[in-house]
């Protein structure tokens, strides 16, 4: 096997990890902006909900 050979299977393999590690990375990324949005959203359901709340206990709407 010569030098060039096996320089190049190296290379063959460092971008195929790189490829995995950055697509792998996309997919964490997404996740983490999803579970962030789901919290947004279950907060502002619950600020809805104690609103109504507060304006059914004191017979006050805005």
């Amino acid at each position: 096997m010569s030098t060039k050979f096996i320089a190049r299977i190296a290379l063959s393999l460092a971008l195929l990890s790189g490829s995995a590690v950055t697509l792998s990375a996309c997919n964490t990324v997404r996740g983490a902006g999803q579970d962030v949005s789901s919290v947004g959203h279950n907060v502002s359901r619950g600020a809805t909900a104690t609103q109504g709340a507060i304006d059914r206990h004191t017979g006050v709407s805005p």
